[in-house]
């Protein structure tokens, strides 16, 4: 079998996976009998988390299913289909559960992993750092033994939902003395404690997704250390992992309603019926999903902008709406390579940095192509709900808004989870085997390197 072929045993030409009804057979049977719109969301929560259907990718000793990625995405449209509430998205599903289920303890499991796809606690990651972004492994901030517990003091930047979160995926240096990659820790670290101040960043779309965080003496248990003392590089590479393939094209999850897990959201004691979302009953099944979905939808909808405008009499911009949903077709071909391969214990070396540059050349065009379409209206954008409506009655164009806010998100992706330059350096060292820039980062003691080296 060739690394290019889908898995004939397992999937027909649509990329429907065979023999998974009766996978689908047992989740609409489950949704049938727990779905209650009038329960709280927190109890929804309680019941797809517990019963593992809320990750179903995580194993079976970490509240999963232990399915493949593909089905795992078939479950999670599912779920949208039948017009219930989506698991608790976020970083703690994404990112923070696949790692604790790999390099943590089954204690370690039962409390946090729990907790997240119960929804109960929210994650954020505390990764990079001021001059630690590309170069992550060069962070400062440190973690020094005090007993049974470490005193933490640095700062991060870039963290996601950092403002929302009860938890926090910290890497910290715990061992100066010896070179870089060796002496970091990866942990768990309490967000609602003194000594962690949490400072949003307003970005040019007008939100502030991103915050930096400042960490001054504060705690973390020894009992929160995730994988060995000092060997968190390999822990946060399973983290980066999870992040790149979430991001990239193929991967991500559907939604089927809008809360959100935490405490800080405080939505947990709500009625979950007041979350739902239209279910999507003509949405395609099959492979791909997640953000390569959310492309396809965006594309749905330039195509009826350019229609809607005439846009599609230009042959340029028909060609790059083909060129999108190609992109995004790809994708999906991709995710059911990775699949087959798996399938007979195999792998697609590099394949996670593949599908975030995919990811980033389908955000690009996204936002070359809808600023063409909408025309100079495109030089117009409302950063609060009040210019929104002012902008949508001068233009009469809802549409608008979603089109330009894209357009300034744009340039994000190429960057975090791992820039495009470092996707590209990665795949050509570790996929191709090609020389590394010279240094000594990998035999001289991180305290001897110069800044940022």
């Amino acid at each position: 079998m060739t690394d290019t072929a889908i898995d004939t045993e397992n999937a027909d030409a649509t990329g429907k996976a065979v023999g998974s009804d009766d996978l689908i057979d047992e989740l609409r049977s489950w949704l049938e009998q727990n779905w209650d719109p009038d329960i709280t969301v927190g109890e929804w929560w309680q019941r797809l988390g517990l019963s593992g259907w809320a990750a179903p990718g995580l194993p079976t000793n970490a509240y999963g299913r232990g399915l493949g990625r593909n089905d795992s995405v078939r479950v999670q449209n599912e779920i949208a289909e039948f017009g219930a509430v989506a698991a608790p998205g976020g970083l703690g599903l994404l990112l923070a559960a696949p790692t604790i289920a790999t390099h943590g303890t089954q204690a370690q499991i039962d409390l946090y992993v729990r907790e997240i796809v119960t929804g109960l606690k929210a994650w954020c990651q505390l990764l990079s750092e001021p001059g630690a972004g590309s170069d992550m492994a060069g962070l400062t901030t440190r973690a020094v033994k005090d007993g049974d517990e470490f005193a933490v003091n640095g700062q991060k930047v870039w963290t996601s939902f950092g403002h929302m979160a009860d938890l926090g995926m910290l890497i910290a240096r715990t061992n100066p003395e010896v070179p870089k990659h060796q002496g970091i820790t990866w942990f768990a670290i309490d967000m609602h404690q003194p000594g962690v101040e949490v400072r949003p960043l307003r970005e040019m779309t007008g939100h502030a997704l991103f915050n930096e965080v400042f960490l001054s003496d504060a705690k973390v248990p020894v009992s929160a250390t995730i994988g060995d003392l000092n060997n968190g590089w390999a822990v946060t590479n399973t983290t980066l992992m999870h992040e790149r393939s979430g991001l990239g094209a193929g991967g991500g999850s559907a939604s089927g309603g809008l809360a959100m897990p935490g405490t800080i959201a405080n939505q947990l004691d709500r009625r979950v019926g007041d979350f739902v979302s239209e279910p999507t009953k003509k949405r395609r099944r099959g492979g791909g999903g997640g953000q390569a979905a959310a492309f396809g939808a965006n594309s749905k909808l330039l195509v009826d902008l350019a229609k809607g405008n005439g846009a599609t009499k230009d042959p340029s911009i028909r060609q790059d709406l083909m060129r999108l949903h190609t992109m995004g077709e790809i994708a999906k071909y991709n995710n059911l390579r990775m699949k087959a391969a798996k399938k007979v214990g195999k792998d697609l070396p590099g394949m996670a940095n593949l599908s975030k540059l995919a990811m980033s050349d389908m955000v690009r065009l996204t936002r070359d192509l809808s600023l063409r379409i909408v025309g100079p209206a495109a030089m117009l954008h409302a950063y609060d709900d009040s210019q929104r409506a002012a902008l949508d009655e001068a233009t009469g164009n809802p549409f608008l808004g979603m089109v330009t806010g894209m357009a300034l998100w744009a340039q994000a992706p190429p960057i975090y989870g791992g820039t495009d330059q470092i996707q590209r350096n990665i795949v050509s060292e570790r996929v191709l085997g090609l020389p590394k820039e010279p240094n000594d980062d990998k035999t001289r003691p991180f305290s001897e390197l110069p800044k940022n080296a």
